[in-house]
């Protein structure tokens, strides 16, 4: 993973991943940082690693059991040490309106909610959330783009640039 840099003006922060245990990794240190309340809406195409970012997630907050594409089930919920993680997909909503149902906002009550696929109901979400974006840059390789949505998202930001671990050169 390389050492990221914080984008003052815009609260973003840009990660590049070498490979599936790398996003894992991200995700993990992002896990350990959730509070309830707190919301991260993963975007990127089909495969670009949002449900590997989740598996890290989870396994950050402490659970220790497996977590899979939600894509047929719109909602997952996983026990984390503290509190529960729900897990959210809405790749297979028909409209946006059928989010509405889901009442995503009333399971931060209690728990941090990660949704896959926010743009197909972009209004159920708060402004205030973190949201992470998947580019796929090679077959292994991904860029993931964090963006402030208010002061938490901001200080989660922060937190996974001060805690990242120093660039390692690897060689071939």
């Amino acid at each position: 993973m390389s050492k990221p840099a914080l984008s003052e003006a815009e609260g973003t922060a840009r990660f590049a991943s070498r490979g599936p245990g790398e996003t894992r990794r991200l995700g993990g240190r992002l896990g350990r940082l959730l509070r309830p309340g707190d919301t991260v809406l993963l975007s990127g195409d089909l495969g670009a690693g949002k449900t590997v970012f989740v598996q890290g997630v989870a396994r950050g907050m402490g659970f220790q059991g497996s977590v899979s594409s939600k894509s047929f089930v719109l909602m997952g919920e996983y026990q984390g040490r503290e509190f529960k993680l729900y897990h959210a997909d809405l790749y297979r909503l028909e409209a946006p309106e059928q989010a509405e149902e889901l009442a995503m906002e009333e399971y931060c009550e209690d728990g941090a909610l990660v949704a896959e696929w926010p743009e197909r109901a972009p209004h159920v979400f708060a402004p205030d959330s973190l949201r992470v974006r998947f580019e796929v840059t090679g077959e292994r390789t991904r860029g993931l783009i964090l963006e402030a949505g208010g002061e938490r998202g901001r200080y989660l930001v922060e937190r996974l640039i001060a805690d990242a671990p120093p660039v390692r050169n690897r060689r071939r």
